[in-house]
């Protein structure tokens, strides 16, 4: 067994080691990944033939925590890992997006990436460590692959830059991003930051790839040391290359007057089609069996050729638009009357329906991940159902780029939200049309609906898609603001870019092509500003600023804060007083302990309820004083006295000599019962037990005639049922 290590070194003290050679031998390349007590496992394995017809890269990337990897059992009835968590997913998505654009334009091979967290000590982040470990199985492998390529995570604390941070740093970063990069060339950008500039998250990027290049230099030495450096061979595309010229020479031209007609999304789809299609009227049935496929491949480089020669030699879009031009927007608040807030934001052919949801803490997401468990008060949640752009299928479940796009807008949002804000909120995009940058449409509606319902959010937010057609390793391009569909399909970056007045607050980016230069980088983060300036002032045109009130039939909530020790009064037995007080008042009531204290939280939709349920609250968290008149129920009679609850939750003794002046027999004589309402003054509290006296007498005239006599028998002090007596 030859094991092989490789170490790289952060300069802080931490290490990276790489080793292959010891584990998952059978797969084409594999390989552990160690930094402190964190350890991943990365595995690759590609199919030897192509499936036949296959046109695309075919890779999936699968990362997988294992909640044993921090010594916990995962949650559920079977208590074994489940589908994949959003953050599974994020990081996954993360991973591919770098990976993808680097395999061969021709290789379509299956290929599954697979890295499992085997080991966390809930200190260092074991995202960061994902691309690195992917990208080293390839690099121990025979696949073909234009990598290597490494990931990082930079965050700045403090002002200063720090790779790979830990949970705690990261707690106290103002930018926090992941970077994927080549020797050579940024390929992907995504993360969020608090109203930074364009220069400083431009710093961030070339401050991460500085690391990603030693992460790149070790690859290749693992991979000389492992005898790798030539890779398999392979045939998946059948060419004919008279034909590629002849599709060039027959339908260029008419694809290039398609491209710059300047029609609509629709109109523009159907000339293109109709071109082919009339291509292969040309061919007989039994030509086209096998020249089909080929023709189609041929006739998508023809409009991809088309679409970037008319930006680049005339400056026209598919869409009759400048570089810099934001298409058309329309915006309309308080759209819908049920939900607590809504807007629809129309940019172009995309178009965002949005709504807010104001909930109470009981609303709150419970997150159980291996290494991140706790509660989620801000949701975000994306929905691109397929007759957006027009197909006919049924919409199943949420997919990845559901979780991708709508954590995008999320992190945009979420450091606008105001501090310590009562509510639960969940905001709900629904993508109703799209053609380009749905995620950005998104975030544009998501303020807008935040503000329509009435949350004080700090600024407004906007954002925008940017996209790139370049040539020559970026010698001639063009930046192009707001990107159609096609765009983004066909151009060379996807870009996105939110922010406020004053700052970026989140991005995205994705890079197709070799040879981004930071000055096309810099470049496109201007334009891009401009851009997201331009739709904020829109924004701020139709709703300049939040509404000051909530919706007539959205919840208000009230909140109060008391002793700790009277948590427990409030619950009652098996929850019997707080379900008690919301049944009788229709409030909801929640209750927690923070830092020592216990929070108390009320919600409803009017304000009658609130102040009852407050009141009742109020009066069970109140310290009874002695001589104090209180109106109490009878809650049991005994042959000594009567125990009368005269606050809620608290019990006191009406001893039989206390009833009346006059002596009684039984308590059955003064006409008490279980259940009646009486007037009690509280004499004393026994200053041992904490139990309370109570004397009804106190309240009714002394008659002349009475004189003091010593009681028949001694008083005694009982508890009595229900913790009746005792002091809460």
């Amino acid at each position: 067994m030859s094991i092989i290590h490789k170490t790289i070194d952060l300069g802080d003290g931490r290490t990276i080691t790489i080793e292959t050679g010891k584990l998952a031998k059978q797969a084409d390349g594999s390989v552990t990944v160690r930094m402190g007590n964190t350890v991943l496992l990365a595995t690759v394995c590609a199919a030897k033939e192509a499936v036949p017809g296959t046109d695309f890269m075919p890779l999936q990337v699968d990362y997988k925590e294992k909640f044993s990897a921090f010594g916990r059992f995962p949650g559920g009835f079977t208590r074994r890992e489940g589908k994949a968590s959003d953050y599974e997913i994020l990081t996954s998505r993360l991973v591919d997006r770098v990976l993808r654009p680097l395999f061969p334009d021709n290789y379509h091979a299956e290929v599954f990436v697979s890295v499992i967290l085997f080991s966390a000590d809930g200190e260092d982040i074991p995202d960061a460590l994902a691309g690195l470990a992917a990208s080293s199985a390839l690099a121990v492998s025979d696949i073909p692959f234009n990598g290597p390529i490494s990931e990082v995570r930079v965050a700045r604390v403090d002002g200063k830059f720090i790779i790979n941070p830990t949970y705690n740093q990261l707690e106290k970063a103002d930018i926090d991003i992941m970077v994927g990069a080549t020797i050579d060339n940024i390929m992907m950008v995504e993360g969020e930051m608090s109203e930074v500039q364009e220069s400083e998250m431009l710093e961030a990027v070339k401050f991460a790839h500085e690391a990603i290049k030693a992460h790149c230099r070790v690859q290749m030495e693992l991979t000389e040391a492992c005898g790798k450096t030539v890779k398999r061979e392979y045939i998946h595309e059948e060419n004919d290359e008279d034909l590629r010229r002849d599709v060039h020479e027959k339908c260029y031209a008419k694809a290039y007057a398609v491209a710059v007609s300047g029609t609509d999304k629709q109109a523009r789809a159907e000339a293109f089609e109709a071109i082919v299609t009339e291509y292969k009227t040309t061919f007989t049935g039994e030509e086209l069996e096998t020249k089909e496929p080929m023709i189609h491949r041929y006739y998508h480089d023809v409009e991809k050729e088309a679409m970037r020669r008319a930006i680049l030699d005339e400056g026209k879009r598919l869409d009759g638009r400048k570089t810099t031009d934001i298409r058309p927007i329309w915006i309309e608040t308080d759209y819908l009357p049920g939900p607590h807030g809504a807007a629809v934001f129309t940019r172009g052919e995309t178009q965002s329906l949005t709504t807010v949801t104001l909930g109470t803490k009981s609303d709150e997401k419970i997150i159980d991940d291996v290494l991140v468990h706790g509660k989620e008060r801000f949701l975000l949640h994306y929905n691109f159902p397929p007759f957006s752009t027009g197909e006919a299928k049924p919409q199943r479940g949420v997919g990845r780029r559901e979780v991708g796009h709508g954590n995008l807008a999320h992190r945009a949002l979420k450091r606008m939200m105001p501090d310590n804000y009562p509510y639960v909120v969940r905001v709900i995009s629904d993508i109703l049309e799209s053609n380009g940058s749905s995620s950005m449409a998104t975030v544009c509606a998501g303020t807008l609906a935040l503000m329509d319902a009435g949350v004080q959010i700090k600024k407004p937010v906007s954002g925008i898609a940017m996209g790139l057609i370049s040539e020559n390793r970026g010698t001639n391009y063009a930046i192009l603001s707001d990107i159609l569909g096609d765009e983004d399909h066909l151009g060379d970056m996807d870009f996105k870019v939110t922010g406020t007045k004053d700052g970026i607050t989140a991005t995205q980016m994705d890079i197709k092509v070799d040879g981004l230069s930071y000055e096309i980088l810099e470049k496109a983060l201007a334009q891009a500003k401009e851009g997201r300036l331009h739709i904020l002032h829109k924004i701020t045109e139709a709703l300049p600023a939040p509404r000051p009130e909530l919706k007539p039939h959205a919840p208000r909530i009230e909140t109060i804060t008391i002793g700790k020790e009277f948590i427990g009064a409030i619950i009652g037995p098996g929850g019997k007083i707080v379900q008690g007080i919301q049944e009788k008042t229709g409030a909801t009531i929640s209750i927690e302990e923070i830092d020592g204290a216990g929070i108390v939280e009320v919600a409803a939709t009017n304000k009658d309820a609130i102040n009852a349920a407050m009141r009742a609250i109020r009066m069970i968290v109140a310290v009874p004083e002695v001589g104090g008149i209180y109106e109490g129920k009878i809650s049991s009679i005994m042959p000594y006295g009567a125990f009368v609850e005269f606050m809620p939750g608290k019990d006191g003794l009406l001893h039989i000599s206390e009833i009346d002046w006059k002596r009684l027999e039984t308590v059955e004589e003064a006409g008490l019962q279980e259940g009646d309402l009486i007037t009690v003054k509280l004499v004393d509290v026994d200053s041992k037990t904490g139990k309370f006296k109570l004397s009804r007498k106190e309240l009714l005239p002394k008659p002349e005639s009475y004189q003091d006599e010593r009681p028949r028998r001694p008083q005694q002090h009982h508890s009595g049922g229900n913790g009746a007596g005792r002091r809460h």
